[in-house]
């Protein structure tokens, strides 16, 4: 396995492994278990190491950033194997992943690096830049979502580095940078720790999942989506999470001057991922609508999630939520968590899941 240096604290691999065919990526998992809508079916689409954040290259590769494995991967389909390599190694925590103009950005703690070109250079060697190392590096809730905005911006969520605390300013928010890292800007506070964010695709807001804080008991706080329409809201944190007042520090804000979240979700359910459905494969009933990616709960009595959820709107409001898949969870034991989403050029919809070490794609065909 050829290894490249190129900076300080990583490494850059031009690594691929064998091309495996695509009826063959079944896996042993138990996808059998998986409850759908009728019509839908789910199947490995590859098998990629502690899977996380999911971006589309413009050449069709699929990125996925890791976090354990401190790997970031490309995805090739030649729609008869799907090749996995891995183009960076030795990061920390980069489960952010982000694609423009050619280049794909990653998030590494503290750190943003851009690899130009690469989807036109496979198996060689691709030295990062570093685009910025001025965010907060504390590990706690230290990975960070990255995505790039209808506004040409890259938003990069920094969750705090604690439970429940008063954090710096550099903490608790959402920001957004210009794509060499320059221009700086908080977009929203009150964020204790968003893992996903999209934009609608008509109104172009931004909306976002964010985790609730621990320790209030098995039902409470519950879990949110949030929406942000503009520049300079305040969405609680620690003061407030939803509608609650926080046991220590809610008698410093006015829960009521607050933005509370467009949806509730199941208290320790961790919503992660989220994407609006642009794809024409699935019924027309889903099309603008959020899924989410519920990653599910670590310290609950009976555990809680590991599905994923679907969100429907009308006229830019939240109208319904019910469960898409499920199945993950069986008796208190869990063989998958759900953490990504990505809608594919053909409509299918790829879910990345770090506990089972795949990407599946649902797909849909009229039954």
């Amino acid at each position: 396995m050829p290894i490249v240096k190129t900076l300080t604290g990583f490494t850059i691999l031009s690594l691929f492994c064998f091309g495996v065919p695509a009826a063959a990526q079944d896996s042993a998992l138990p996808l059998d278990k998986i409850k759908l809508p009728p019509g839908f079916s789910i199947d490995v689409w590859a098998q990629v190491p502690n899977a996380r954040g999911l971006t589309l290259g413009k050449n069709g590769t699929v990125f996925a950033g890791s976090a354990s494995e401190g790997n970031v991967y490309a995805i090739t389909d030649t729609g008869k194997a799907r090749d996995v390599r891995v183009v960076a190694s030795g990061l920390s925590m980069p489960i952010g992943v982000a694609f423009r103009d050619g280049a794909l950005y990653v998030s590494a703690i503290n750190r943003i690096l851009r690899f130009d070109d690469i989807e036109t250079k496979p198996g060689q060697s691709v030295k990062p830049t570093v685009v910025t190392d001025t965010y907060p590096s504390e590990k706690h809730h230290g990975g960070k979502y990255i995505g790039f905005g209808p506004d040409n911006l890259l938003y990069v969520a920094v969750g705090v580095p604690c439970n429940i605390c008063e954090p710096a300013d550099s903490f608790a928010l959402i920001s957004r940078i210009r794509p060499d890292g320059t221009g700086y800007e908080v977009f929203a506070r009150g964020v204790r720790n968003s893992v996903g964010f999209d934009w609608h695709p008509a109104t172009k807001e931004l909306w976002f999942t964010d985790n609730g804080r621990d320790w209030m008991g098995d039902n409470l706080p519950p879990d949110e989506l949030n929406h942000a329409p503009r520049k300079d809201m305040h969405f609680g944190y620690p003061y407030c999470h939803a509608d609650i007042p926080d046991p220590k520090y809610g008698a410093k804000r006015d829960c009521g001057k607050l933005t509370p979240p467009v949806a509730k979700f199941e208290p320790h359910v961790a919503p992660l991922g989220m994407r609006f459905y642009t794809g024409s494969m699935f019924p027309a009933e889903y099309r603008n609508s959020i899924f989410v990616a519920e990653h599910g709960s670590w310290n609950r009595r009976n555990k809680i999630g590991y599905r994923l959820r679907v969100v429907k709107l009308k006229n830019n409001k939240v109208v319904k939520q019910e469960v898409f898949a499920e199945g993950w969870l069986e008796q208190e034991n869990a063989w998958g968590r759900p953490v990504d989403m990505l809608v594919m050029p053909d409509g299918a919809l790829l879910v990345s899941d770090d506990f089972a070490g795949v990407i599946y794609r649902i797909s849909y065909r009229k039954p």
